[in-house]
């Protein structure tokens, strides 16, 4: 669990985005909110070799920077307002894959668990995986629901080139991501239950993660 001063930064920064208030307290970033993010994800790493054992992780490289990226945006405040990691599936890119995720931030714990940012190539091979496995996979998708909710994520109009219209399994296969996101009461971030609560929710999504990644196997095999 993380200590209450990690929520207290937290919302602090929220308040005072700028380099000057963050470095006068960079110590407690390090040592009440990185450092235990570190810990947690060891933790989440033992717990992961029993049911998803392919997405144990190194914990210094599942933390994303706090730091933003603002070339290319409009808001050039330079942290982020949340501490997230991830836990992706050895072989694949950090979001070419389905993996898991885990971020903190003032409103609340987040936890979510599918594919993201798949490239074009990682979409056509999922949903060549779909169009032929539709209904094993609906069937699998609604077992996380009670603790994750509904698979969601973002998908095209239009069928993609290649793939039927009139297939049964046309909306899986307009989609672009699948995912399930459950955010919880900040409270749990200090609480002894928080990794288990974040382990149950992982467990849960394990198998639909197995699947999505199931066709991204196969053609890694074939290239």
């Amino acid at each position: 669990m993380f200590p209450s001063e990690a929520l207290t930064f937290l919302r602090g920064l929220a308040r005072n985005n700028d380099r000057e208030w963050f470095n006068a307290r960079k110590e407690i970033f390090e040592t009440k909110l990185k450092a235990p993010m570190l810990t947690l994800i060891e933790a989440i790493n033992a717990e992961l070799m029993d049911f998803a054992p392919e997405h144990v992780t190194d914990p210094k490289k599942a933390i994303y920077r706090i730091y933003r990226d603002t070339r290319f945006s409009a808001d050039k405040t330079p942290y982020k307002t949340h501490l997230a990691a991830i836990f992706p599936r050895k072989g694949f890119e950090k979001h070419a894959g389905a993996g898991f995720y885990f971020q903190l931030s003032p409103k609340g714990v987040g936890v979510a668990a599918g594919l993201y940012g798949p490239g074009p190539d990682e979409l056509r091979a999922v949903r060549t995986f779909l169009a032929g496995n539709h209904e094993a996979f609906r069937k699998a998708a609604k077992a996380p629901e009670k603790l994750m909710g509904k698979l969601t994520g973002e998908s095209v109009s239009r069928m993609p080139k290649g793939f039927d219209a009139e297939s049964p399994a046309a909306d899986l296969m307009r989609m672009k991501q699948w995912l399930y996101w459950q955010e919880m009461d900040v409270k749990l971030a200090t609480s002894p239950t928080l990794k288990t609560e974040v382990v149950k929710r992982f467990r849960a999504a394990a198998p639909v993660l197995d699947m999505l990644n199931s066709g991204l196997k196969i053609r890694a095999m074939l290239d």
